[in-house]
């Protein structure tokens, strides 16, 4: 008896922030677990995207997980857009870890000195820099076990010492769980993942 391969199945999606602003247009693309770089130009559609698979946004269309409907439930998604607030990068990994029952403590423990957040995790968001707030998210993004994890412009205002990390602990995470979805939007291709990996999006004519 065949088995079907477990797919995040994205069908016929529409989604315009406008009539003239049209960003999918009956766009379908079916995406194997593991890690795939949702890339393309700017105002391709990527952050639109991975909002439309968290449910921050509402489209037209069909997207499931493994045949079922896609729950926000299943969706780890921070939008790096937020403004920040007075919560400790210590209270929001604390959280996180309560709202996850797939939470890694090890993995998130590993990410944070990893990504040198140690001597930060006191710190409230707002007194974090950008890429500060940035790794904080993506440590629990990481750890978090989540069925999709969703990343949006995952080097954005990183230094080097946390790319070169991140690059590695992306395919790390994926590789040891091999049920999980990573999405990570980024203009271009990531280092050492393959281009079958690539989720290319282009503006609809």
């Amino acid at each position: 008896m065949n088995s079907i391969a477990p797919l995040l199945d994205i069908a016929d999606l529409h989604f315009a922030y406008a009539p003239d602003v049209v960003v999918f247009k009956a766009w379908s693309a079916q995406v194997v677990p593991g890690l795939t770089v949702v890339c393309g130009d700017e105002s391709s559609g990527k952050t639109t995207l991975l909002r439309l698979l968290a449910g921050e946004l509402q489209g037209r269309g069909e997207i499931t997980l493994n045949g079922a409907p896609l729950r926000t439930l299943d969706v780890f998604w921070q939008n790096p857009r937020d403004a920040p607030d007075d919560t400790t990068a210590s209270t929001y990994l604390a959280g996180q870890a309560l709202r996850w029952p797939t939470w890694d403590e090890a993995a998130a423990q590993h990410h944070v000195d990893g990504l040198s957040l140690r001597e930060h995790l006191h710190k409230p968001f707002f007194a974090l820099s950008t890429g500060g707030r940035r790794k904080v998210w993506l440590a629990a993004a990481l750890a978090s076990g989540a069925p999709l994890t969703l990343m949006d412009e995952v080097f954005a205002a990183l230094d080097t010492p946390s790319i070169r990390y991140l690059s590695q602990a992306l395919q790390q995470t994926a590789a040891q769980a091999p049920q999980r979805w990573l999405l990570a939007a980024h203009w271009d291709a990531l280092p050492g993942v393959p281009d079958a990996r690539m989720l290319r999006l282009h503006q609809p004519a």
